[in-house]
């Protein structure tokens, strides 16, 4: 027996925010420990702004070439982590049950979303330190709005976790690690990360133009190169591929 006063038993779930802070850290510090994800997050996107600013292999137009570079390479890490990144990890989760039995919990599953869009976008921080601490060794000179480049980036990581996790939803682990890598490769070459838009025929940049990858990286480009106001165009498209993608995650993400 206990006397009044002293500790009793309170079953029942944790509150809901307490659920997703925890789930948050568990996933910040299983990425963080993936050599693989590393390998996307932070090795390849060094590499190639490192690669790309020193070696004249691409014509990026008039100004210095990293000038051009880091907003593409920011926007690659946003994508690498928030998308591909994100969708394969989570796709071998589904695979080996761990979601399964994440279902069987109070976390709902749109807390689970929540707390891997938290996951992905401590991370995005740590990955923004450090693409600019070395674009600024290698000589960039950013400008523009600071409040303007916030919200692309969130714009930017809500977009892509939200097609990140709808592609892990639906699709096999082995088909999500092959597609996710594809869509990670073509949209490096044709999302304005590293070669302009402008070398492409008009039809495919009006196309390549709506893309979240294009979006991101031009609007960034139009803020931290060219010193523009709010990029509301850009933004737009990120909105619309935000909504869009995680209301579809939300809808169709299968736990097994």
């Amino acid at each position: 027996m206990t006397a009044t006063g002293t500790y009793s038993p309170r079953p029942g779930a944790a509150p809901l925010a307490r659920m997703i802070a925890a789930q948050a850290v568990l996933e910040t510090k299983m990425l963080l420990r993936n050599g693989e994800q590393l390998l996307l997050t932070v090795v390849i996107p060094t590499l190639l702004l490192v690669l790309f600013s020193t070696v004249d292999v691409v014509d990026t137009g008039d100004g210095e070439t990293v000038d051009f570079l880091a907003p593409g390479i920011l926007a690659l890490a946003v994508m690498s982590t928030a998308f591909t990144g994100q969708a394969i990890a989570t796709g071998f989760e589904r695979r080996y049950g761990v979601l399964k039995r994440l279902a069987a919990s109070p976390l709902p599953r749109w807390g689970l979303m929540t707390a891997k869009t938290l996951s992905v976008l401590v991370t995005e921080v740590l990955q923004v330190v450090l693409v600019t601490v070395i674009a600024l060794a290698l000589g960039w000179s950013p400008q523009g709005s600071p409040l303007a480049v916030l919200l692309l980036l969130v714009l930017g990581t809500a977009a892509f976790s939200g097609l990140g996790l709808l592609m892990a939803g639906t699709l096999k682990a082995e088909a999500t690690l092959a597609a996710a890598n594809l869509v990670f490769l073509l949209l490096l070459v044709g999302g304005g990360v590293v070669v302009p838009l402008d070398r492409f025929p008009d039809a495919a940049q009006d196309v390549l133009g709506l893309l979240p990858i294009s979006a991101l990286s031009e609007g960034l480009r139009d803020v931290l190169q060219h010193g523009a106001g709010m990029p509301w165009g850009n933004l737009g498209i990120l909105a619309v591929w935000a909504v869009a993608g995680l209301a579809a995650a939300g809808k169709f993400f299968r736990w097994e």
